[in-house]
């Protein structure tokens, strides 16, 4: 009777092939880092948990779900820009951080948006002075509502003392650069790579610059959401108006 072999196990083969070992050794470490990064980037979303920001398009939407705020800040560098339309130093820094932005992020410029999210953190002094200002910057840039106090609390975390200020973080959180006005003033878009760089991110390339504006994945309240911003907005308006005739009567 011919005597037949027992098969082996997985363990005695990765242990007959080393080779074999290592490759599934390597591809276990590679998966744990890219989960810990994926980790990581979760927690800049959550920097703005139950907060809205505002896109800075014609219809002002709104990102108030966790999953648009994942969606928008997860895995990138974030620049968190506290500035004013007026203040004389802004008026110098601004036009050049949105040629910065511009050239990171628009396909005119790049095949391929690099991993970038600035939130605007307004220091005007009316709503009216930040919808102007933010007339004049790219229709990407986020910024907080002009009501948000969270604004005061980000001006404490980050020790806001003067502006302009550019902080720089990474998707976890950590700072990168304090202030990186001057970095963006000398060395323009080639800074972004250090801070790439320096933020660990997971390559995406494969995203199209495009893609940043895909608004698809709404939550299904977004229409209602959407009427009230501009029912509010109006509203606001009017009151305005009334108070500024008031005055004047």
């Amino acid at each position: 009777m011919p005597c037949t072999r027992p098969e082996r196990s997985w363990v005695q083969r990765v242990v007959e092939a080393p080779g074999l070992a290592w490759d599934i050794y390597r591809s276990l470490g590679e998966y744990r880092n890219t989960t810990d990064k994926l980790l990581n980037s979760l927690a800049m979303a959550s920097l703005f948990t139950g907060k809205i920001l505002i896109v800075n398009n014609k219809d002002c939407d709104e990102l108030d779900t966790e999953h648009e705020l994942s969606r928008r800040l997860e895995n990138k560098v974030m620049l968190l820009y506290f500035g004013s339309g007026e203040c004389p130093r802004c008026q110098e820094f601004s036009p050049v951080l949105k040629d910065f932005f511009v050239r990171l992020t628009d396909e005119f410029y790049v095949e391929r948006a690099s991993q970038l999210v600035l939130v605007y953190v307004s220091q005007d002094e009316t709503e009216e002075k930040q919808e102007k200002f933010l007339k004049t910057m790219p229709k990407r840039w986020l910024s907080l509502p002009f009501q948000d106090e969270f604004k005061r609390e980000l001006e404490s975390m980050f020790v806001v003392c003067d502006t302009p200020i550019v902080v720089v973080l990474k998707p976890n959180g950590e700072v990168i650069s304090g202030n990186a006005v001057e970095e963006i003033e000398h060395l323009g878009p080639a800074c972004f790579k250090n801070w790439e760089e320096a933020a660990d991110l997971i390559n995406r390339n494969f995203l199209l610059a495009e893609d940043f504006d895909d608004m698809s994945l709404r939550s299904i309240t977004y229409p209602i959401r959407r009427l009230k911003y501009k029912l509010d907005k109006k509203m606001k308006k009017e009151e305005r108006e009334n108070e500024e005739e008031d005055a004047m009567s």
